[in-house]
């Protein structure tokens, strides 16, 4: 099974990122793919570099382990309003279109909206 997980909350101050890259997690431990479209604020969660507190969750770490097998696609248009260059988003991670985030939606069994 397909699933698509489109997230647009900040990284930090809610915990839709947080747990929506949970659910990602944990649907890849099921036979199927797993892509994540981060849109809005939620570009941001895809930072390199991010130093959270001992203890706290790091969005940063949660999308590269995402991407060990699934997909994360960064809306290009977000990007470019939070000035979120390629060179600075965690390894792994994508720059991508709405186009590519109509054809995942086409293309999945499941879309799920954070």
């Amino acid at each position: 099974m397909d699933t698509l997980l489109i997230i647009n909350d900040p990284p930090y101050g809610t915990e839709r990122l947080y747990n929506g890259l949970r659910l990602a997690h944990a649907l890849m431990k099921r036979d199927g793919r797993v892509t994540v479209f981060l849109m809005g604020d939620a570009v941001s969660g895809a930072k390199k570099g991010q130093k959270t507190p001992e203890g706290f969750y790091n969005t940063e770490r949660m999308i590269r382990r995402v991407t060990t097998k699934g997909r994360v696609l960064l809306c290009g248009t977000c990007m470019d309003a939070r000035g979120l260059t390629e060179e600075e988003v965690a390894d792994g991670a994508e720059r991508s279109t709405m186009d590519a985030l109509a054809e995942a939606t086409e293309q999945a069994d499941k879309v799920l909206v954070f």
